[in-house]
């Protein structure tokens, strides 16, 4: 599960994606894990039985019983030693920190970046993916996450409630601003030349700013979404595996509480993530 989170601006957006009077959809969820229950007679991929873990994108559907899936969809096989709970905080936090770190940021060893929102769902994976990347890695969170982005290999960590980064005389290649409340123009003076503001979390005059940077300057502003990819899922799968990266679950709730656990997620100070059960083996 993850918080909604949309830019200041953006909620008519949101309301025309989503449905202006009512829901387009009413099943919600991004991520899963569970058990195939049935396939398709050309499917070649998967069998009745195979645990899987993957991600509906905006199709939405995750708390369901039961979910369809494309053979070719964002699913894949979970690592024998991954928790069903592991394996559902996985598609969408670790799938977008990969995309803006590896895909948009161009992350390469040798490279100093900074986490805003160190913390969430998605910074929880980009601290430890930035890391496998071989970068210098500074992570901002608030003063009781601080021992939490250290275990999870951050080299610096900033209390944001007693120091602003962009007041610092600190330089970065790469700013991930996965909260939405670090703008480009705050960032921009922390930015070495050829540095990248990546904004996970950005409305229309951010996407704007994006267009202009990436024709004047030499730092940009970038940002995007990506439902990701199988071989994304088999990737992060793999490090899983070899203890380069691992999920930051704060609380479980069955779905019976799922109203109660989406209340805790928009208090907005879970750690990574939460994940809803369905009581049996079968999780979202």
């Amino acid at each position: 599960m993850r918080g909604s989170k949309f830019p200041k601006g953006f909620w008519l957006f949101a309301r025309l994606m989503f449905g202006l009077t009512r829901p387009r959809k009413k099943i919600l969820g991004f991520e899963l894990a569970g058990e195939i229950e049935a396939v398709g007679k050309d499917v070649k991929l998967f069998k009745k039985g195979d645990p899987v873990f993957g991600g509906t994108g905006f199709n939405f559907g995750a708390y369901a019983e039961y979910k369809c899936l494309p053979e070719d969809g964002v699913v894949a096989i979970k690592p024998a030693n991954m928790t069903y709970e592991e394996a559902a905080a996985v598609a969408f936090g670790a799938i977008t920190a990969l995309f803006f770190l590896r895909d948009k940021g161009k992350i390469r060893s040798g490279h100093k970046v900074l986490i805003n929102g160190a913390s969430g769902s998605i910074g929880t994976y980009a601290v430890q993916l930035a890391k496998y990347f071989g970068a210098e890695v500074t992570g901002v969170c608030s003063r009781a996450n601080l021992e939490l982005v250290k275990s999870l290999g951050a080299d610096k960590v900033i209390d944001y409630t007693e120091e602003d980064f962009t007041k610092s005389s600190e330089t970065y290649d790469i700013v991930l601003d996965t909260v939405g409340n670090i703008s480009f123009s705050r960032s921009k003076g922390t930015l070495r030349q050829n540095g990248v503001h990546l904004a996970a979390v950005a409305g229309p005059p951010q996407f704007a700013r994006m267009l202009w940077t990436s024709m004047i300057g030499s730092k940009k502003l970038k940002g995007g979404t990506t439902d990701g990819s199988a071989e994304d899922l088999k990737f992060l799968g793999e490090l899983y595996k070899a203890g380069k990266i691992k999920p930051v679950i704060d609380r479980v709730y069955p779905l019976e509480e799922i109203a109660e656990a989406h209340r805790y997620v928009d208090q907005g100070h879970k750690k990574g993530h939460v994940v809803i059960t369905l009581g049996d083996d079968r999780k979202v």
